[in-house]
């Protein structure tokens, strides 16, 4: 009969581990889709940015004689623009470059509708994503225009406004998410381990009615709320890299590069799994110290 009751209270343990790993492998699969998004959302954001060019022109009179002497100017403007702190990525288009790309956007194949070097050489440059902002914008502009031998910058100012706007827009909806996910996971995994620890409420009791001191009772709990933390954060990895391999593999696109950030969010994962498992078996666990044996019938 003895020998039931412990297979029973066996099974019956078995259970409650298991579905509080299950809950919290879900949680924390959710948790870091949602940052998985939130990163390569960011990341499109600074791709989109970094399209949204200025053009920096030379000036347009322009004298064959010179050409060496314009040239080696250029190159060396050139060199400068590419060192400004604004500038993510520069491009010179000469004006052979600009004659070609005009003809091409109007569909024209002849020289008959063009004079030689009509259109001034210039530099297409790609501004750092912070100074897409619009409080910055302008700052970037005129840092570039202060270079010796640009005579104009352009830019279109409305559309990078608009572009910008509508992206940090997404980002804190995204980020936003984000948060609410977070606080769902607190709150299901706080009940999880709760339910988990009301089922021992009675076992508790009894080792602190014999003596035991409550560091040694919470010794146990604590060592298995990191074990069943960790578990579920690896099976919610898992999981989440599982998902976001296929679903990459399936567009054809790696999205984010750089593995630093994939290093932090499964740091961030199992740090958020283990410390709200072991804060909740640690807040539960006291709660039933700190009553009394009546309360245990009716907690």
């Amino acid at each position: 009969m003895a020998k039931s009751v412990d297979e029973f209270n066996k099974k019956r343990l078995r259970s409650s581990n298991i579905t509080v790993v299950i809950s919290i492998a879900l949680v924390l699969f959710l948790l870091g889709l949602m940052g998985l998004i939130l990163i390569n959302a960011q990341k499109y954001s600074d791709y989109i940015k970094e399209q949204l060019v200025v053009n920096a022109y030379f000036a347009e009179n322009y004298n064959a004689k010179d050409s060496a002497k314009i040239a080696k100017m250029e190159a060396e403007v050139f060199k400068e623009i590419q060192t400004l702190a604004p500038v993510k990525k520069a491009t010179y288009i000469s004006r052979e470059m600009a004659s070609q790309e005009a003809k091409k956007s109007m569909g024209i194949d002849t020289d008959a509708l063009f004079e030689e070097n009509i259109f001034p050489s210039s530099i297409e440059i790609a501004l750092k994503p912070e100074y897409v902002d619009p409080a910055k914008i302008d700052q970037a502009l005129k840092v570039i225009k202060a270079v010796p031998g640009i005579a104009e910058v352009k830019n279109d100012s409305t559309l990078m406004v608009d572009v910008y706007n509508n992206l940090s827009r997404i980002l804190k909806w995204i980020l936003g998410f984000s948060i609410l996910f977070l606080i769902l996971a607190v709150v299901l995994i706080n009940n999880s381990i709760r339910l988990k620890i009301f089922s021992k409420r009675f076992i508790i009791k009894t080792m602190q009615l014999v003596g035991a001191k409550r560091r040694f009772i919470l010794k146990p709990f604590i060592i298995e709320a990191v074990v069943l933390g960790a578990i579920g954060s690896l099976i919610g990895l898992l999981a989440l890299f599982g998902l976001w391999y296929y679903f990459t593999s399936q567009i054809g696109s790696a999205f984010v590069q750089d593995n630093n950030q994939y290093f932090w969010l499964v740091l961030l994962v199992f740090g958020v799994g283990i410390f709200i498992t072991v804060l909740s078996t640690v807040v539960a666990t006291w709660r039933f110290l700190r009553s009394n044996v009546d309360d245990l019938y009716y907690s």
